[in-house]
């Protein structure tokens, strides 16, 4: 049964017209069970601008019509023509009149626990090697495999929650693996016992997480609401909420990120030009601004890197043909680099080149790499590539770094590249035609694997020392992985 509101419309030339379809009707009826009343999300995603960005309309038309697979998202194709499918589209691209909030209340009541973990065995009841583990997030289904860094077998495959996002966490032990979705949730799953232990939903509109180096607390950066939200990282229960602003403005956080040297987590913001610290040890219930650290600095940075001492930060916004260095001591800006072409500063990786150490950064609008010297912060070199790029990793054990082409023409191409003598010794085409993109490497650096971003793609993995290939597992457009090792310890190449 259905309900469908038709207006019809007559047109001067006496031809009887279309039918109208309502959105907000249609909406209630079809999609308010699932993702909420208010557009906010329940068994399915919220449903707003802002969490739809990765979902252009024209493919949204395709989903509402045929459903989604391996999820609870029916197909609507026999019950909404094409008129009502475009109204109900139309609808959820449509802004809310005012920012939703989403307070410690609601992240209380959100919270799932599925298992005390105190209940289950505290060592692996698998054969893997627990800190040579891999997390790939399949993101053509909504999947998680649990992957054997050494055998290269999966060992778990579980349903995830709706486009994850900001890559795995880990404790530090290497036992609890958390992951971020795009619409708020929270997950916590140990890797030991392969089982999910507790969700929460920590926001409507989420960015990513971070752990605390000693694995207490879990901060989320949200769009929305314009808050980070602290949790307990060992049932995922509300420590804090922080509204994001000053002076009356508020500002989505684009980022949060652990500091181990520090002892705090670190807020890139979207809309004002400050970047935030908060020490973990102020992080409780009634975190007081005072607690916060507030850098000013002259635009609003929205993409990080640090270097391995976290003393310095490189930050760039999406709109500047520049970045900045800052001094996170003095709090002031001590260089400002000429990087055009969106420097993508979040893949960012360091090596020791000789006696210097240097970071790279591919670029989100133009086929090259930035070479920097983290001494004197002077681009050194540009390596030209066949393309814009998304992620660069590597590993202090090998003498190579990969940069994907993720943009363009070359999409199915990844250079290889020489870390001292940067020059590209060799590229990649692992599927002609599809996208090959984000490389991490095992745990000792001896192996690399690789996605093919495709609904029939795979993961490649390649002898990282001589490149050649030497597995292909298929998969469901594999996404990112992440190394319980390389990510724990903080390893050289990786993102952290």
């Amino acid at each position: 049964m259905r309900c469908i509101v038709l207006v019809i419309l007559s047109v001067a030339i006496g031809v009887v017209g279309k039918a109208f379809a309502d959105g907000p009707a249609l909406y209630q009826k079809h999609c308010a069970e699932g993702h909420g009343a208010a557009r906010l999300g329940g068994m399915g995603p919220a449903l707003l601008p802002e969490n739809l960005k990765r979902l252009r309309k024209k493919k949204a038309l395709k989903v509402i019509a045929n459903g989604r697979p391996a999820t609870q998202m029916p197909a609507f194709s026999d019950q909404l023509n094409d008129a009502e499918i475009g109204e109900l589209a139309k609808f959820i691209y449509t802004p809310l009149a005012e920012i939703p909030t989403w307070t410690e209340k609601e992240i209380a009541a959100s919270q799932e626990i599925y298992v005390d973990a105190d209940t289950l065995p505290s060592t692996p009841q698998h054969k893997s090697d627990p800190l040579n583990l891999f997390t790939v997030v399949e993101a053509g289904d909504h999947h998680v495999t649990i992957l054997d860094g050494d055998n290269f077998e999966a060992i778990w495959r579980f349903q995830s929650r709706f486009a994850l996002h900001g890559g795995a966490k880990y404790s530090p032990d290497g036992r609890f693996m958390y992951l971020g979705s795009r619409d708020g949730w929270v997950s916590k799953f140990d890797l030991h016992n392969l089982k999910m232990i507790a969700e929460v939903r920590a926001g409507v509109n989420m960015r990513n997480i971070a752990i605390s180096s000693d694995g207490k607390i879990l901060a989320a950066a949200n769009y929305l609401p314009h808050t980070i939200a602290f949790l307990n990282a060992e049932d995922l229960a509300p420590l804090a909420t922080i509204t994001v602003g000053t002076d009356g403005e508020t500002s989505r956080v684009s980022a949060i990120y652990q500091a181990t040297p520090r002892g705090s987590f670190i807020a890139a913001l979207k809309d004002l030009p400050e970047i935030w610290e908060i020490p973990y040890d102020g992080i409780t219930k009634n975190i007081d601004a005072s607690e916060i650290r507030r850098i000013k600095v002259d635009r609003p940075l929205d993409d990080f890197f640090f270097d391995p001492p976290y003393r310095h930060v490189v930050g760039a916004d999406r709109k500047a043909e520049a970045a900045i260095v800052v001094d996170l001591d003095s709090g002031l800006i001590i260089k400002e680099l000429p990087l055009p072409g969106l420097p993508h500063l979040g893949s960012g990786i360091s090596w020791m080149m000789g006696d210097r150490r240097v970071m790279a950064t591919p670029h989100l609008k133009g086929g090259a790499l930035s070479i920097i010297d983290l001494q004197d912060w002077k681009i050194t070199k540009s390596i030209k590539t066949k393309g814009p790029g998304f992620f660069l990793r590597s590993h202090e054990n090998s003498k190579y770094a990969w940069a994907d082409v993720f943009f363009g023409p070359n999409k199915d191409l990844v250079h290889v590249i020489d870390k001292q003598s940067l020059e590209i010794v060799k590229t990649l085409k692992p599927a002609p035609g599809k996208v090959a993109a984000h490389t991490e490497f095992t745990r000792d650096g001896k192996y690399v694997l690789l996605s093919i971003w495709d609904m029939d793609g795979a993961l490649v993995i390649y002898d990282a020392e001589t490149l050649v290939e030497v597995k292909r597992i298929p998969m469901i457009k594999p996404s990112g992985k992440y190394n319980v090792y390389n990510k724990t310890r903080l390893s050289e190449g990786t993102s952290h």
